[in-house]
């Protein structure tokens, strides 16, 4: 079974919808994003999500001290780096958590693969040059990945099967692919964890 994560919820009922289709994670992104949620608005979000949910902290270049606070309220299950973030950084990190630690890799070239960053990290997410912009990036670079990685970058209910048969990733990763005019919608949440769950 192909694992899935709908990235970028920011409200209440977004929960409530996560909690009836049950994907394997959620995201919360702590970066300027129209997607943003303020520390205060994920604790309270936190409250509401389904304990079958593993939820996923996403941050870009962020201090430490900001992802330690999220840590030490029990928000986060996973951290994301979505950044610059560097071996060190990464090694930094580890030394006051052992929560997986998930690195992005934006438009990845093999040799990106390789970087000691992305070795540091417990699973790679490949995504578009421009994260939830619905755009797609090269596939094959994802087919030589030969560790766990997330797939995401332009992934919609209308390629997501494509996707997962043409990359085979540990877990694929969607936001705007779930969406209708910049907002999240159930029923397409409900059709890309029922194809991903399939696969």
């Amino acid at each position: 079974m192909t694992r899935i994560k709908i990235c970028g919820l920011s409200k209440p009922e977004h929960i409530l919808w996560a909690n009836e289709v049950l994907p394997d994670y959620i995201g919360f992104v702590f970066a300027p994003s129209r997607r943003m949620v303020t520390e205060e608005q994920a604790v309270d979000l936190r409250q509401l999500v389904d304990r079958r949910i593993l939820v996923v902290g996403v941050f870009v270049d962020a201090p430490l001290i900001q992802i330690l606070s999220l840590l030490g309220k029990q928000v986060l299950d996973l951290i994301q780096l979505h950044g610059n973030e560097s071996e060190q950084y990464i090694q930094s990190l580890r030394m006051h958590t052992g929560l997986p630690i998930i690195k992005a890799l934006k438009d990845p070239t093999p040799l990106d693969l390789l970087s000691p960053a992305a070795f540091a990290s417990d699973y790679l997410l490949l995504d578009s040059r421009q994260p939830g912009s619905g755009q797609c990036f090269d596939w094959s670079v994802a087919k030589a990945c030969s560790r766990p990685f997330f797939l995401a970058g332009g992934l919609t209910m209308e390629n997501l099967a494509s996707a997962i048969q043409c990359c085979k990733p540990y877990a694929v990763d969607l936001s705007s692919g779930v969406e209708i005019e910049g907002q999240k919608n159930l029923q397409r949440m409900q059709q890309v964890v029922a194809c991903a769950h399939r696969l």
